[in-house]
């Protein structure tokens, strides 16, 4: 238990640990009666349809613009925070708004991850009751952050309305329990995520980067092909294309399963879902629903928005991603190029590859031709209960379609 008088985030020790099999440690495996995985976990049997109608009132419906891809969608934006937060990954929209439920008192704690002390990349997951405390949860962790663990202590401290800072596997598991939680508001500030790894593993593909690996103090995959790294050591910034990133250096299992098995890359259950896949170089916004859409009211003075683009061809990279991974035998998806091509089809990628909404259509496709590949190979008694219809309807562009016994009745 903490102190509630100790300033500064509050950090319980969290008993337990994850559950053995596809578990991304979210933090229900820890909670006081672990059952509660048999309900709430994604990697069972995930009902979006049930709880978007009890999150957003109604079901996602492909008819509507870019919902079947991106979930239920109320409005759509492309902004940056002016000025940018310090530290911040992007420009600092998620904390920001954080912050402004604090200050608002709408609801009384944040659950959210820091820095580990030990380990800059390490998620820490904490409480956050002072909005001025929220800047130290600015950046990017990698690694599992079992934050839902924290709701027992919040509860215990005496807090009635929370919200959380989660990637979508988090929010699926809060939405499954909320009815039962009995808080008096819930609110949720969804990432996107497709690809989470272990901290130690992260720490492996960042010695592959650079000779001075413990320099680096930011790295972005961005949407212009390239990733970003930033070091607190003088240097400049690098941009490495994707194309010439050492992927084939990495163990096979890098990525665990959960996540070349997840089927919700947009966090479709999340009140106000914050990333960057649509936005063309700035942050990408959805709002879900009104809750949403009153947290965006908070710091709307604060945004500085342009309009969403919309550029390139998809399809032609989601194919060749989709034979790479059925290649891949279970590992990463293979880079079957010459050394000297790379550069030139990097170019190629920028200028001509899918840039802003279509980039995002490109990667949700992607992670659902993925899912299917990956579970019919490790895991094919799942695909039954864990596939949702939505992901079906993504990948049978792509020729991937049930087969029998596949789907529910």
């Amino acid at each position: 238990m903490f102190d509630q008088n100790q300033p500064g985030p509050q950090i319980p020790a969290l008993p337990g640990g994850p559950r053995a099999g596809l578990c991304t440690d979210c933090g229900v495996s820890r909670l006081g009666d672990g059952r509660a995985c048999g309900k709430a976990c994604q990697f069972i049997a995930p009902d979006y349809p049930a709880l978007e109608r009890a999150v957003h009132g109604r079901v996602a419906d492909p008819a509507r613009g870019e919902e079947a891809f991106f979930g239920v969608t109320q409005a759509m934006l492309r902004a940056k925070l002016t000025p940018p937060a310090p530290g911040a990954q992007w420009t600092g929209i998620t904390t920001a708004l954080a912050a402004a439920l604090l200050e608002s008192g709408a609801v009384d704690a944040i659950l959210t991850v820091l820095p580990d002390p030990s380990d800059r990349w390490k998620p820490l997951p904490a409480l956050i009751t002072n909005p001025a405390d929220m800047a130290q949860a600015r950046g990017m962790r990698m690694g599992w952050g079992p934050t839902l663990a924290l709701l027992e202590p919040a509860r215990a401290a005496g807090y009635k309305r929370l919200a959380l800072i989660g990637i979508p596997c988090q929010t699926y598991a809060l939405r499954a329990m909320e009815a039962e939680l009995g808080f008096d508001a819930l609110y949720v500030i969804g990432t996107p995520c497709s690809d989470n790894t272990t901290t130690e593993n992260f720490h492996t593909f960042l010695n592959l980067l650079d000779r001075a690996p413990e320099t680096i103090s930011y790295l972005e995959f961005r949407a212009d092909f390239k990733v970003e790294l930033r070091f607190d050591d003088g240097r400049k910034p690098r941009f490495i294309p994707f194309l010439q990133l050492p992927i084939s250096q990495l163990p096979p299992d890098f990525f665990p399963m959960t996540c070349k098995t997840c089927v919700d890359y947009t966090n479709r259950l999340a009140d106000i879902t914050v990333g960057y896949m649509g936005g063309d170089g700035d942050q990408w916004i959805i709002v879900r629903n009104d809750r949403g859409a009153h947290l965006l009211s908070l710091i709307k003075d604060r945004l500085a928005t342009a309009p969403l683009t919309d550029k390139g061809k998809r399809m032609g990279a989601v194919k060749g991603f989709m034979e790479n991974t059925a290649r891949a035998a279970g590992g990463l998806p293979l880079r079957r190029m010459p050394n000297w091509l790379r550069p030139l089809v990097s170019v190629m990628q920028t200028k001509f590859g899918p840039k802003g909404l279509e980039f995002a259509r490109a990667r949700v496709e992607m992670k659902a031709v993925e899912t299917i590949l990956h579970l019919r190979r490790a895991h094919p008694a799942r695909v039954k209960n864990m596939i949702p219809a939505h992901v079906w309807g993504l990948a049978e562009k792509y020729g991937l379609t049930p087969e029998k016994d596949e789907t529910r009745p």
